[in-house]
């Protein structure tokens, strides 16, 4: 069966990977791409391959979805997302309007009111790996932050199995320009951001700490509290989580090593490099998989895991199609190996 999809907000970043990924998808049919540039081919707005016709959000509300995409802002997805809930449409939400349940929370990190808390209750967070059977049942996917999926993916072998010190974890992320978005700051300008690499929002002031401490909570059963430190890099796409957890003195590097091996080896997107190698951002770039290494410093009694995805596909398209192939009953890899 093919499936007519629509994509919201097709002219960001995120969007045109979408577009990409959808060329190849043989069950997912793109009917309608909707963005604020209406009447204009993307091809017009943006250099790219792809000549596909830009009609407005209430035309693509319009085209008789059975699934849509909405690649939208934090704050411009809600009532977009909720008119096609209406509707009976499916939805992958790019946005983190619907990552959190708490709303106070919400409203706290991203100084936007929640106007539909109501569906809150119905979202299932998008990440495959650890809810994959939620996700199958879902209606409304939050397709996870790119930062929070390098380091949920890295931390969850441990994180309820006492091997770790869950209130000493040190989290040093880095990531491509195209993590901030189509827009003009002067942070993101070529000669600002070239041969160079800034920190930002470090410390727990960071928009994805509260998505990252939630997951990391609910996973653990308690309090799960972290530093978080994001850099930019001068890349086009591509993140490094560089993740430092403090190990119970009976922790076994071997034991450890195999249980994120256990954990991954069913996984067709995530990679654990073999022991003495170190993940980087070229073993990701321009797919799906997320490749994870592990460091011990036994005198320190410290591991050091490296997490690496691109950003614009697991950390966004990629793992949307992702979930979107698992809610529709499609095989997961469809469109993204």
């Amino acid at each position: 069966m093919t499936y007519k999809i629509g994509i919201i907000g097709a002219s960001g970043y995120t969007g045109i990977e979408l577009i990409r990924i959808l060329k190849r998808h043989s069950e997912l049919n793109l009917v309608a791409t909707a963005a604020l540039e209406t009447g204009q081919n993307l091809s017009d707005i943006i250099p790219c391959p792809f000549d596909v016709p830009l009609v407005s959000a209430e035309d693509a509300l319009n085209s008789g979805l059975d699934a849509a995409f909405c690649a939208l802002p934090s704050g411009a997805s809600m009532k977009l997302v909720q008119q096609l809930h209406e509707q009976g449409v499916k939805v992958v939400d790019f946005s983190a309007d619907f990552r959190l349940k708490d709303v106070a929370t919400y409203e706290k990190y991203y100084k936007i009111k929640h106007t539909v808390p109501h569906l809150l209750e119905e979202a299932v967070y998008g990440l495959p790996e650890l809810y994959r059977k939620s996700i199958a049942k879902a209606n409304i996917i939050a397709n996870p932050g790119c930062y929070p999926t390098t380091i949920l993916l890295g931390l969850f072998p441990l994180i309820n199995n006492g091997d770790i010190d869950l209130q000493d974890i040190i989290i040093d992320a880095k990531s491509g320009v195209s993590g901030a978005g189509r827009k003009l700051e002067n942070n993101l300008l070529f000669c600002e951001a070239n041969e160079n690499v800034t920190p930002y929002n470090i410390g727990h002031v960071h928009r994805h700490l509260s998505e990252i401490e939630d997951q990391l909570s609910q996973l653990a059963g308690k309090s799960v509290s972290v530093i978080f430190s994001p850099h930019l890099l001068p890349l086009n796409q591509g993140m490094l989580s560089t993740i430092y957890v403090k190990l119970r003195k009976s922790a076994n590097f071997q034991d450890i090593y195999q249980k994120y091996v256990n954990q991954y080896q069913s996984e067709p997107f995530v990679k654990i490099l073999p022991q003495g190698k170190l993940a980087s951002v070229h073993y990701v770039a321009h797919t799906n998989f997320c490749y994870i290494s592990l460091t011990i410093v036994p005198e320190k009694n410290l591991l050091i895991i490296v997490s690496t995805i691109d950003n614009l596909i697991k950390g966004a398209s990629g793992q949307a199609v992702q979930n979107m192939n698992i809610m529709l009953g499609l095989p997961e890899t469809m469109g993204l190996l």
